[in-house]
């Protein structure tokens, strides 16, 4: 494994990420809409390229957090791309080629506006045995990731959610349920959100596990906080992290009495791709965390990854830790 030059981690933050999630490829194509049912379009251009929980490892090693890939990758050209993409970033595998298929791979549908929608076809990068996860070194020092994909998925749920919530204690647990959020039950979220230690998701994903209505808030209180208001005391112990696009992101803590939801600004630029955004967000997050910043500190500094990462084309566009500390002074100034 690579370990980026850095500074010295202080105990309270993670040593390590070890992503108990889905590295798999993108293809993505940019479109001026998207087409209407049973239609056709030329894309402007397209390319294919590794996304997926990649996009968190890669922004957290970019910023000197050692990175552990625990899920699965195939044998086939999406298994190689993948492999290939991870040892340009210094991440370290666990597991050996899935001698059963490939790696899966998603449809990204890219609008001038920086949107994106996805169609996905899941594949080796699911560890679908159902002792798979135990030979994952999680232990104190660590920081854990869980993706709403894995815990979505029927054959793969119920055993990374049994494996997840039984981490032993000093282990961070780092959850984004993602868009497939709906989708998970009830039996296996409530035991990852019970032992979570931060969550994290955009303003839709939060109000669907808020059980709120994305319409609709209090007087005054903007959606993001209102949700992430309701997942603090829906899940108890986890720090909430509700990210709002270009408004930056509202974080949610037990430990902030009876002070509401803080708002965290990010940055003002021109988004062309929003692809990978939450992931380099929650990337750099951990990372910062690692470096010993406090969590608000910590989310003001993803806030500027994930806003530098959306002026860029592609899913895994954050930057490295010396971009990003030369971009923020420019934008300052």
């Amino acid at each position: 494994m690579i370990i980026a030059n850095g500074p010295v981690l202080r105990p309270e933050g993670p040593r390590r990420l070890v992503l108990a999630g889905e590295a798999l490829v993108d293809v993505v194509l940019r479109v001026q809409a998207l087409p209407p049912r049973g239609g056709d379009l030329l894309a402007s251009s397209g390319g294919v390229t590794a996304g997926g929980g990649f996009n968190v490892m890669a922004a957290a090693a970019r910023h000197g957090l050692p990175v552990l890939y625990a899920g699965g990758h195939g044998t086939g050209p999406w298994g190689d791309l993948i492999r290939a993409a991870l040892a340009a970033e210094g991440i370290a595998l666990l597991r050996p080629p899935d001698a059963g298929g490939d790696t899966g791979f998603d449809v990204a549908l890219v609008e001038p506006d920086g949107e994106r929608t996805f169609v996905t076809r899941l594949g080796a990068e699911m560890v679908r045995d159902p002792d798979g996860w135990d030979m994952v070194p999680a232990g104190p020092g660590d920081a854990v990731y869980v993706s709403g994909y894995g815990l979505a998925a029927p054959e793969t749920g119920p055993a990374l959610s049994a494996w997840a919530s039984a981490l032993p204690p000093g282990v961070l647990l780092f959850m984004d349920p993602g868009p497939l959020v709906a989708q998970i039950p009830a039996a296996v979220l409530a035991p990852v959100l019970a032992r979570c230690d931060w969550l994290s998701c955009n303003e839709r994903e939060a109000a669907l596990l808020a059980e709120t209505n994305p319409a609709g808030s209090p007087a005054g209180q903007p959606r993001a906080a209102a949700a992430a208001q309701r997942l603090l005391a829906r899940s108890g112990r986890a720090g909430v992290i509700v990210r709002a696009g270009a408004a930056g992101c509202y974080v949610a803590r037990p430990d902030a009495g009876r002070a509401g939801p803080v708002h965290v600004p990010a940055p003002v630029v021109t988004a062309v791709d929003t692809t990978g955004a939450g992931d380099a967000h929650s990337g750099v997050f951990l990372a910062a965390l690692a470096d010993g910043l406090p969590p608000l500190a910590a989310a003001a500094r993803a806030n500027a990854a994930a806003a530098f990462a959306v002026t860029r084309q592609g899913p895994a566009t954050a930057p490295t830790r010396g971009e990003l500390d030369a971009w923020l002074p420019a934008r300052a100034g």
